[in-house]
Order: structure tokens, then C-alpha cells, then sequence
């Protein structure tokens, strides 16, 4: 029978172990700061349910490793309309401004004493795997419409977590084992990748790098192309059968939302291949999308990580 103080005499006591500072030690978990600026994504193509579930899930990832992180979403071809399911990224922009502004002034008003801070209202990350010039020119200027005092990031890759998620991508479509380290086969696994993308050459040069860290994964030959160059795919597609590639599949280095779905499959057919599917809401996009925000602020998080290649 135990005692107040404790177990009765004769039975062990068990003490709580001191927390042990050290590199085994789960590290604190990191909060957004008091009134740091909105992370706002940047989504090309033509606003629909299906591009905004998927940029919900890429915003509720970031928030999740960031808890009470203002994550906004604007479209570069949405609607000014108030209170429209797609605002565009300039609205978003101005109306995050003056929410802050507001803010602040309820505070004086109150009789606090706060001073507005000297950083961006917003930092814009643009949900793009790798460069496209013509749409961060499109990016960029409305950030300059807004007249807001806001960052504008780099594009999401090149990054050995997209390479994880396009071997994840292809493994879904049983065009690559899961696991090239364990003794079964898959039918169906490509011996040659075309890792398609959009933004031209030097959209595909980025993807070149990514594509050397997914061949590494897959010991395969791994080779970039252009969907929105003429005859890109195909002379790809001939450079790997040409080197001894007998079954190619092709990967799109795309989130999704920046080109047409009938494209990827014209590529595939252009090429005599099947297809996986975009990367899209994969964990890694929203980690990225967070990686770019919290360095551009100078908030240093745990960085994101990967499975092992295997």
C-alpha cells in the first residue's frame, strides 16, 4: 500500500529520467512567430475544385509543420470578384495587407502600444517544381500590382524530395519498384525515364538535376524533356531506346495545376509510353513550399527530410 509521499517501504520507486540535451533529443517544435508574414502560394493554371483540393492539402502540410502559420492561396487566373472561391494573388496580396494594418490599429486603438513591423506583409512561393520564365514574369508582376511589401521565392526545385516523389509517383503506377533493394521485380518497371516538364530549356536543364538523384534511386537512365517544346519528347524518347532502353515510362516534373492533364497524356502516347502521375499534394511539396517561406525570413525549422535511397 503506498503512502503519500510514495510506494509503500520494500517496493522500487521509479524516478522520472532528466531530459538530456543532445543529438538523440526530439527537437522542440517550432511555432510561426507573432505576426509573421503570410505565406501565400502562387498557382498557375486555370482555377477548379481539383487544383484547390490539391493546393488545400499542399497548405494544411505546411501548416502542420509550422502550427500558427497565416498560409493564404492566390491564382494567377483567378477572380478579383469579393469573396470569390479563386481569389487572384494580387487581391490575396492587398487584403492581407490590410488585415494586418487593421489589426494594428485595433491594437492602438485599445491603448497598446505596437509598432508595425518593418518586414513583408507576405512571402509568395510559387507552386512550381522548377523555373518557367514566362510565369514567374506573370508571378511577379502582380506582385507589383499590388503595391504590397511582400517576398517573392525561388520555385520549389530542383530538391532530392521531389526526386523521392517521383520515384513514389512512379512506384503508384507500377512503373518502378518501391524498394530496389528488395529481391522481387515489377513487370512493369521502366528501364528508361523521361522526366517531362514545362518552362523550356531551362526548365529542362533544372529537371536534369533532379533527374540524375531519381536515376541514382532507380538505376535507371533518366533523361529531361520539354512538354511545351515541339519534338522534345519524341527525340528523348529515341535517345533512351536508342542507348538500350526497351520500356520507357514518363514522369511528370509538374505539381499539377500549371498545364492541362490531356498534354501529359499526348506526351505519353507521342512517346509510346505509359505515364504516372503528377507529383501534386505529395508531403514534400508542402514541406518545400515551407523550406522557402522560413528562409526567406531567416526561421531556421527542422529541414525537410526524406526516405533514404536505398
Amino acid at each position: 500500500m503506498s503512502s503519500p509521499t510514495g510506494p509503500a517501504s520494500g517496493l522500487p520507486v521509479r524516478m522520472p529520467r532528466p531530459r538530456q540535451p543532445g543529438r538523440h533529443r526530439r527537437p522542440e517544435p517550432l511555432a510561426a512567430p507573432d505576426g509573421a508574414p503570410a505565406l501565400v502560394l502562387a498557382v498557375p493554371g486555370p482555377p477548379s475544385s481539383t487544383t484547390r483540393s490539391l493546393v488545400e492539402e499542399v497548405v494544411s502540410i505546411a501548416r502542420s509543420e509550422l502550427p500558427g502559420l497565416d498560409a493564404r492561396i492566390g491564382y494567377l487566373d483567378g477572380d478579383d470578384a469579393e469573396l470569390s472561391e479563386y481569389p487572384t494573388l494580387q487581391s490575396v496580396l492587398v487584403h492581407a495587407a490590410e488585415e494586418r494594418a487593421a489589426r494594428y490599429e485595433q491594437a492602438r486603438a485599445a491603448g497598446v502600444e505596437v509598432k508595425e513591423p518593418d518586414g513583408p506583409v507576405a512571402v509568395v512561393v510559387p507552386l512550381l517544381a522548377g523555373p518557367d520564365s514566362a510565369l514567374m514574369r506573370v508571378i511577379r508582376q502582380a506582385v507589383m500590382d499590388s503595391r504590397v511589401a511582400a517576398d517573392l521565392t525561388d520555385v520549389l526545385g530542383p530538391h532530392p524530395l521531389l526526386a523521392e516523389a517521383l520515384h513514389v509517383r512512379l512506384s503508384e503506377a507500377g512503373l518502378a519498384r518501391a524498394d530496389r533493394a528488395r529481391l522481387f521485380t515489377v513487370a512493369t518497371a521502366a528501364d528508361g525515364i523521361i522526366l517531362a516538364s514545362v518552362g523550356g530549356d531551362e526548365a529542362v536543364q533544372a529537371a536534369g538535376i533532379t533527374g540524375m538523384l531519381l536515376a541514382a534511386r532507380l538505376a535507371v537512365p533518366v533523361m529531361a524533356a520539354a512538354l511545351d517544346q515541339e519534338g522534345s519528347i519524341s527525340s528523348v524518347a529515341d535517345q533512351l531506346r536508342n542507348s538500350g532502353s526497351q520500356q520507357l515510362a514518363l514522369a511528370p516534373y509538374l505539381i499539377g495545376p500549371e498545364i492541362d492533364q490531356a498534354l501529359i497524356e499526348e506526351a505519353a502516347k507521342e512517346a509510346g509510353c505509359s505515364a504516372a502521375e503528377a507529383l501534386g499534394p505529395y508531403p514534400a511539396i508542402g514541406k518545400l513550399a515551407l523550406a522557402k517561406y522560413t528562409t526567406a525570413l531567416g526561421i531556421t525549422p527542422q529541414q525537410p527530410q526524406g526516405m533514404p535511397v536505398r
